[in-house]
């Protein structure tokens, strides 16, 4: 292993680390997320899947994220502990911590494959399936191939952040964008000329997974600082248990995202059905599908926010390896003002072309009350999407710095304790509409906590010898 090769990361300019990790990793991120959203803008535009598909792909989406965040806190935390050890010239458990990685995301993604085919219709029920029977169908149809797909979903996605940690955020990048291009081609094929709807977005995603995996399985045949031997593949419970922990954020921020759309799902069917539209057959699975594609471009814009700040772990990890503080501080300052500009451009959008952008996924197929519903939805909904943007950079710049705990509860508090929470309060008074408040409530709340750990985190970076 190369030793000194990262020690650019303390030398060079922030503003040109940001560029070359960040932008890879933006990228590689956006293009995890387009498979999902592809699939859902192609199914809205198929007049016979419509609506019905656009609610099945939303009851199914936090079900990959599931899969999703066990194969980032594997990866995650993988990365960010390599770039730790490559700072504390640590090279062998940076080697074994990429091994013991592997193995993980392995057995992990079969058991989960195994979990979801044997309770595959008690699951889709519990996040809001049932809405209506069409629902429930498509639903079923696009799961199950779903599942088939998770083990190779499940290593891209682990061994994406690996390979960034291991100095090559480019490869990274594109071994994502090939399987997501794939899918874009292959969706229309799939949906409008061979006509197998749900199926044919689901196998198009999956057969773009497989080559992302077949990709980043001949990379880490030869990666570029890493030399991994066979040793480096049997589980150690000293590197698991320094490594994992590093990555509790990120699987926290994905599983959390997954109790919150649970918990919006069953709200939109319980209080949708006392609407005096929605509660109409014909029209019941709308909100459903709305605020799932809010959802959709909300997850566009955190993958930009995620990217630019997971794309800094390698930085942060070394820099704070190496005791060099004051890079670590600039580097913060620079990710929380361009994470405010993200922030901000998404809220113009959002609050000024909300027809167009759910012109998108199918408007002109629907209702008028598809419309009308989508449009409040966008601007109550992402009201606060600012702030959103600046606390998602807290949670993963403290991570990156190796404060699991700080963390992992910043990220509890807003996903679980506001995030859940409030979706479960705000409807009992508010009625659907409740759904809507408790994105922007929950992220003014969090906001104040995170302005506590932010000042309190520059203080010690400040300090001649931070606390880590």
């Amino acid at each position: 292993m190369k030793e000194n090769s990262q020690a650019y990361l303390a030398t060079e300019k922030i503003g040109v680390l940001m560029r070359k990790y960040s932008l890879p990793c933006i990228i590689s991120l956006l293009v995890g997320a387009l498979y999902n959203i592809v699939d859902q803008i192609f199914i809205a535009n198929a007049d016979y899947l419509g609506s019905y598909g656009n609610a099945a792909n939303t009851v199914v989406f936090p079900l990959t994220v599931i899969a999703l965040a066990i194969a980032v806190m594997i990866g995650d935390g993988c990365c960010a502990f390599v770039s730790l050890c490559l700072g504390k010239k640590e090279p062998q458990n940076a080697g074994r911590s990429v091994g013991n990685a592997i193995v993980l995301t392995l057995v992990a993604s079969i058991v989960l494959t195994v979990i979801y085919l044997v309770f595959m219709d008690t699951i889709i029920a519990m996040f809001g399936g049932t809405v209506n029977d069409e629902t429930f169908r498509y639903s079923k149809e696009y799961f199950f191939w779903i599942t088939l797909g998770i083990p190779f979903y499940m290593f891209g996605q682990a061994l994406n952040p690996v390979i960034r940690a291991d100095g090559n955020p480019r490869f990274a990048m594109v071994s994502t964008l090939v399987g997501a291009i794939l899918n874009v081609i292959l969706d229309p094929i799939f949906i409008f000329i061979f006509k197998w709807g749900m199926m044919g977005a689901a196998v198009a995603t999956v057969i773009g997974q497989i080559v992302t995996a077949i990709l980043t399985i001949l990379y880490l045949c030869k990666p570029h600082i890493l030399k991994l031997t066979k040793h480096d593949f049997g589980l150690k419970w000293n590197v698991i248990r320094r490594m994992l922990p590093l990555g509790i954020c990120s699987f926290l921020s994905q599983i959390s995202l997954v109790a919150a759309m649970a918990a919006i799902n069953n709200m939109i069917r319980k209080y949708g059905s006392l609407d005096p539209i929605f509660g109409q057959a014909q029209y019941a699975q709308i909100p459903m599908a709305v605020v799932g594609i809010v959802m959709k471009f909300f997850q566009i814009v955190i993958s930009i926010v995620v990217g630019m700040a997971a794309g800094c772990f390698p930085i942060v990890g070394y820099n704070m390896g190496a005791g060099i503080y004051q890079r670590v501080k600039k580097l913060f300052t620079c990710l929380l003002i361009s994470e405010a500009c993200v922030g901000a451009v998404a809220l113009i959008l959002v609050e000024g072309f909300p027809q167009a952008l759910i012109g998108i996924f199918g408007a002109a197929n629907e209702s008028v009350y598809y419309t009308d519903f989508a449009i409040k939805s966008f601007r109550i909904y992402l009201c606060m999407i600012i702030l959103a943007c600046i606390n998602k950079a807290a949670f993963i710049f403290l991570q990156a710095m190796g404060k699991a705990m700080d963390s992992t509860m910043l990220s509890m508090v807003r996903e679980i304790v506001f995030g859940v929470g409030f979706a479960l309060l705000l409807p009992i008074f508010f009625g659907l509409d409740g759904v809507l408040y408790s994105m922007p409530v929950s992220d003014v709340l969090t906001t104040v906590i995170s302005a506590v750990l932010i000042v309190k985190t520059y203080k010690q970076l400040s300090m001649p010898v931070a606390k880590a």
